[in-house]
């Protein structure tokens, strides 16, 4: 028996699980009798439940509850043809073909499962990026990332402890400060604006209580985009009352404010960081698999590793040129477009049939600003070029990624079916999380 294993159950490493289950194991919900050699394919995640990355700040800010719209793993394992193993690559062995997973500890640091090892005959590393900090001082102590749901639910708690203390009058105001200007620092200090908002009307918070602030080192907010859709997203957070500095550089951090380089404290309460990626540290010491200065893991066009044909690395811990010879942007759209050909190329390997190589497609980016607006551009057959769009059309479409990234997981009737009916809980809850 074929033994694929992957490391990361991310938006990729969750669709690549769920293609190869259902290619080798099912079809329509039966097995599948074909000449392919039986094929086991195991995920594994330090975490029992998924959530979508790029919803993070709404969980941050409370518009949305973890709870009821995270994943299982270990149902959807079992109901898509794969198996789901709980824990955190610890360790690999090239040579041996074989990873070992560290011990799982309850809440207490009791262990309940010990260190244990898993052989592979194909390995897929998509364990994804977590916040830069540059080595500025100060910010891993005193600054709150939003690289997972435990860190977004930890930064809500916060955010609701500071409104109560709002509400008794024991603090007049809560300064809040976002450092990157990208689209989770845009996104995230419009949904705080709505929240905001909202406790204004449950609570007795007053409107201008919260002070809101999104710093960019670089010229214009939204540095991925054109200079004109960043500057039209400073404009309308500027109507909902953010304060936006560009071209500003954070020295230091500390537990009350944050320092620029040219010497300007900005006090703040909550300091956010959001500025930046990289790939996590311990990916540079996985039995000598070369990397790049960010912790990426270099690959080849056919997404296999540079150092080991068996095994793969996808998504934002990979560093990939692609077939046009374009280096990949670390963006959801590239993650999902490389699960699917790695999942082509597995299949390829185990069916023995020659390889394709990797061609990245921008289908342009989207960045929703709460339920105000949302602005981007959309690429693709039907678009010559870059169609700049906003308003309406633009929040529409943005909504339609989450539709299609549950379609990629459920298939299209379970993904409207789901959609439908976090709808309709949404319109018999609070609009704010207020646990």
């Amino acid at each position: 028996m074929k033994k694929i294993v992957i490391v990361g159950g991310g938006a990729s490493g969750l669709h690549l699980a769920t293609r190869l289950g259902h290619y080798f194991n099912f079809t329509r919900g039966l097995p599948r009798r074909r000449k392919t050699p039986a094929v086991q394919v195991t995920l594994v995640d330090k975490n029992r439940t998924h959530i979508w990355k790029p919803l993070l700040h709404q969980v941050a800010a409370g518009a949305l509850d973890a709870n009821m719209d995270a994943l299982n793993y270990q149902v959807h394992a079992r109901a898509n043809g794969y198996e789901f193993q709980l824990g955190a690559l610890e360790s690999l062995d090239r040579k041996r073909q074989v990873l070992t997973l560290g011990p799982v500890k309850d809440d207490d640091g009791d262990e309940l499962v010990p260190s244990r090892e898993l052989e592979y005959d194909y390995l897929v590393l998509c364990i994804g990026s977590q916040s830069n900090d540059f080595s500025t001082p100060g910010v891993r102590e005193h600054c709150v990332f939003l690289d997972s749901s435990e860190q977004a639910q930890k930064f809500h708690q916060q955010l609701l402890n500071h409104f109560l203390r709002l509400e008794t009058h024991v603090e007049e105001k809560l300064q809040i400060a976002i450092v990157g200007g990208g689209a989770t620092g845009v996104e995230l200090s419009a949904e705080l604006v709505d929240a905001s908002k909202l406790m204004g009307n449950y609570g007795r918070i007053r409107s201008n209580a919260i002070e809101i602030t999104v710093i960019e080192a670089g010229p214009h907010l939204l540095p991925a985009l054109p200079a004109r859709l960043g500057n039209n997203a400073e404009r309308e957070l500027a109507k909902m009352g953010v304060r936006v500095l560009t071209g500003c550089n954070i020295a230091r951090a500390s537990a009350t404010d944050l320092t620029t380089r040219d010497g300007e404290k900005i006090p703040a309460r909550i300091r956010v960081w959001a500025a930046g990626v990289k790939a996590p540290e311990f990916l540079t010491h996985l039995d000598g698999l070369a990397t790049n200065r960010l912790n990426q893991i270099e690959v080849k066009t056919t997404l296999q590793t540079q150092s080991d044909p068996k095994i793969f690395a996808m998504g934002d811990c990979a560093s990939c040129i692609d077939g046009d010879e374009q280096r990949v942007p670390p963006r959801a759209q590239a993650a999902q477009q490389m699960a699917t050909l790695t999942a082509d190329n597995l299949v390829a390997l185990i069916e023995d049939k020659p390889l394709e190589h990797f061609y990245y497609r921008d289908r342009g980016s989207l960045v929703s600003l709460s339920k105000y607006t949302a602005i981007g551009n959309l690429m693709g057959a039907l678009v010559k070029g870059s169609l700049t769009v906003e308003g309406r059309i633009a929040g529409f479409a943005y909504r339609s990624l989450y539709r299609m990234h549950l379609a990629a997981i459920h298939g299209w009737p379970k993904a409207m079916l789901l959609y439908l009916v976090g709808q309709a809980n949404r319109a018999v809850s609070p609009r704010l999380k207020l646990h």
